[in-house]
């Protein structure tokens, strides 16, 4: 997945290029300059700020004329924490909402690519550096091959794949992340049946993300007979758990634990014997503690299919950056 092999010349590539990751609370947007750079001048901003994409990413564009970059971009890719189906795309944790087609005349764009947000950051799993990923306990991560997995807890649940092909790797977008959550014994069957009396469809992410965690919180409390007078933020949940509040340190293993059980069925439905990496926000938080939660067990406890998880190795992303890789990536192969 390097960036010199075949791409074309600067001027069918059609450079400079805009890169974007949209999540449900920030937007971060970068450039890319020419043929084998790396993306630059990454901004973050926060989604509630701003009306809309058009909005922000003008915003962003103003910045960098400010800083001397008077080009505008002639070719984007887009990832979005969305199901990309039709001209219209809809935002599933945002407000914002917008057709492609325009998006694409009001920024006067030649080429507007749109991705699934875990597509871009399946894309760049083949291209990670050490330094850009930490190992979790079970077999060390090899030289990628075959087909890897990666599920990001963050303001949702994104789940993605990518698969090494001759003609290089293709992603495998999805919405994995709405996948009904399965207890694996009566305890999370009870805190289940607690949030089903919130939610008739329990999907992973209604407790494994940033909008989750409250639910996963308040059931973990009411099964212990301390259901909270008031509904706890992520970050205050996080937090908590960090300085030793019982409930909140008890949610974040039991998260640990659901996620682990998770991991391993989306790599068994996907065959992700390459690896499966761990993005998303949250669990970078966590630190020693994820490394010492039962994840791992939970990840390989399937039965007659344990020996097949045992050699799967699981690793963390700790660079937040990964998807404007994915997103230029795709650019990129479409100019070979």
């Amino acid at each position: 997945m390097q960036a010199d092999q075949g791409v074309a010349t600067t001027g069918a590539a059609g450079y400079p290029w805009l890169v974007a990751d949209i999540g449900g609370s920030n937007a971060r947007f970068a450039w890319v300059d020419g043929p084998g750079k790396s993306v630059e001048h990454v901004r973050k901003l926060p989604v509630a700020q701003y009306e809309s994409l058009r909005a922000a990413a003008e915003a962003y564009l103003k910045e960098l004329a400010g800083l001397g970059v008077q080009a505008r971009p002639r070719r984007a890719s887009l990832a979005l924490a969305t199901a990309i189906k039709s001209d219209r795309i809809e935002l599933t944790n945002s407000h914002w909402t917008f057709s492609r087609s325009q998006l694409q005349a009001d920024l006067g764009l030649d080429e507007l690519r749109l991705l699934n947000d875990f597509e871009a950051l399946a894309l760049s799993l083949p291209g990670l550096r050490p330094d850009q990923v930490a190992a979790v306990p079970g077999p060390a991560l090899t030289t990628p091959r075959g087909t890897l997995a990666v599920i990001g807890p963050g303001t949702g649940l994104g789940v993605g794949g990518v698969i090494e092909t001759s003609g290089g790797w293709i992603a495998l977008p999805g919405e994995g992340g709405h996948m009904t959550l399965a207890p694996t014994n009566d305890y999370e069957s009870e805190l289940l049946a607690v949030a089903r009396r919130e939610f008739p469809h329990v999907s992973a992410e209604r407790f494994l993300s940033g909008i989750g965690l409250p639910t996963l919180h308040a059931a973990v409390a009411t099964v212990a007979g301390q259901p909270p007078a008031q509904r706890l933020t992520a970050e205050q949940i996080v937090e908590r758990a960090l300085g030793g509040d019982e409930i909140c340190a008890r949610t974040m293993t039991q998260f640990s634990a659901f996620l682990g059980s998770f991991a391993g069925s989306v790599a068994l439905a996907l065959g992700a014997r390459g690896g499966v990496y761990i993005g998303g926000g949250i669990v970078p938080r966590l630190g020693d503690r994820f490394f010492e939660s039962p994840f791992r067990e939970r990840f390989e406890a399937k039965g007659r299919f344990a020996s097949y998880l045992a050699a799967v190795p699981c690793v963390l992303i700790t660079d937040t950056l990964t998807a404007l890789a994915g997103a230029a990536f795709a650019l990129e192969q479409s100019v070979r």
